[in-house]
């Protein structure tokens, strides 16, 4: 309907001009100023609707312009030839107008269809999901190609007579099925076939294959660091197990001989429970350490006094050594899981007294704006740049480890890191070679009232 008011609009206002233009020429020549309207018309609403403006924009020329004026008569025969000179002139305009139109629109789908297939391409093998993917790519083909909807779906899916179903298939591989609605038109549907599904196949079998590779690199990845870590885990048991169970042995065996003094039977008592506690605290490590990897060592967030989970793990650590404490009195109290955090502190605590060289470890607590930090420091030897990023990972002990004559096990720090971030903390170490040692603990603070 607007291409017709468009067309009567234009005769209209192209026998306007012809008016004031009769003065300067022959009004026979003046015809091809309607081929203006034919031209715009043509261009816009097709080859059909241009034929009738021209056979409108002649009527109109003979009617008014052509002698006698105001009749669809004319009375020279010269002005028949004029007239049919434009009327041939205003089909042949059409029809290279419509012929451009359409190679236009032609253009303008396939570049349509162009981003449609590099749209594709980015959202099968750009996301992680294929399911997620196909979801968009049908939402995006219906608004490509002027459809109520379309889906595509994984595999093989049945039509019926609401939808038709055009497979997806790479050789004898059917990967997927595309869904539209079954009175799509032919012609549409030939488009769809010729130019979308074939590249639309070829990328969904990538993006299949790179998910199915994906897939297999985490198991492999999972598989090696769980290797790892049972190599780690028989290490432990080999040597740091065996190590207090052959000193519990050779004491208990001692412990029998009649020769024995008093005093070396309580040394060799000591030595039992000493090994044995030893012995405890590592099994309670690779325990916590299964926990923490396998991720059932859920926190049970509570508000926690900073002085009495610092007092608690205070209280686990050897009575000959010596701690410098001093904590804030503003600070707040903190939202973790009591245990979890004595645990951390108590494996910081352990691990600064062993390389602390006999003097005190200080311990500092105070608030830093919304959290509460605590600051575990030794005067060891310090931590190597490089050994900085891994001393948290599990078994890890670097080359410091070598110089004690009583290493740790290696799990301390990764169980403190693992309770602690577990509640929603941080923890990081501050050092420098020959300087000495900072294990850093940060934890929300509870909001105060108010």
């Amino acid at each position: 309907m607007l291409g017709v008011l468009v067309a009567v609009a234009l005769v209209a206002i192209c026998t306007g001009l012809v008016y004031p233009l009769k003065h300067l020429t022959a009004v026979t020549s003046l015809g091809v100023v309607y081929l203006l309207g034919v031209v715009i018309v043509s261009a816009f609403w097709g080859f059909w609707l241009g034929v009738a403006t021209s056979f409108l924009s002649a009527a109109a020329f003979n009617f008014f312009h052509l002698p006698p004026v105001g009749r669809f008569t004319i009375a020279d025969s010269r002005n028949w030839v004029a007239l049919a000179a434009f009327f041939v002139a205003a089909l042949a305009t059409s029809t290279v107008s419509d012929r451009a139109r359409v190679r236009a629109a032609e253009a303008e789908r396939r570049r349509a269809e162009a981003d449609l297939t590099v749209e594709i391409a980015q959202l099968l093998l750009a996301r992680a999901g294929v399911g997620e993917a196909l979801a968009l790519i049908g939402r995006r083909l219906a608004l490509v190609f002027d459809l109520p909807w379309a889906t595509i779906a994984l595999g093989e899916s049945d039509a019926d007579p609401r939808r038709l179903a055009i497979p997806l298939s790479a050789g004898e591989r059917r990967l997927g099925t595309l869904v539209v609605p079954a009175g799509a038109p032919g012609r549409l549907l030939s488009q769809l076939r010729e130019r979308v599904v074939p590249a639309l196949a070829a990328m969904l079998g990538m993006a299949l294959d790179r998910e199915r590779l994906v897939s297999e690199a985490v198991q492999t990845e999972g598989l090696r660091r769980s290797e790892a870590v049972k190599t780690a885990v028989l290490r432990a048991v080999s040597h740091d197990l065996r190590s207090p169970v052959t000193a519990m042995i050779a004491a208990g065996s001692a412990v029998r001989t009649p020769d024995l003094t008093q005093s070396e039977r309580d040394e060799l008592g000591r030595l039992v429970v000493d090994e044995g506690a030893r012995l405890a605290r590592l099994i309670d490590d690779l325990l916590d350490l299964s926990k923490l990897e396998a991720h059932t060592a859920a926190p049970r967030l509570t508000e926690c006094s900073v002085e009495e989970v610092i007092d608690a793990a205070l209280a686990s650590q050897p009575q000959d050594a010596a701690f410098d404490v001093r904590i804030a009195p503003d600070i707040q109290a903190v939202h973790a899981d009591f245990t979890q955090v004595e645990r951390a502190l108590a494996n910081l605590m352990e691990n600064a007294t062993r390389y602390s060289n006999g003097e005190p470890v200080i311990i500092r607590a105070r608030p830093v704006g919304d959290r509460a930090v605590i600051r575990v420091i030794d005067r060891g030897p310090g931590i190597a740049p490089a050994d900085q990023d891994r001393i948290f990972e599990p078994f890890y002990r670097g080359d410091s480890s070598a110089a004690d004559p009583h290493p740790g096990s290696g799990l301390g720090l990764a169980i403190a890191k693992g309770f602690v971030e577990a509640g929603g903390g941080r923890i990081w170490v501050e050092s420098s070679l020959g300087s000495g040692s900072t294990f850093v603990v940060e934890l929300p603070a509870v909001p105060l009232a108010g």
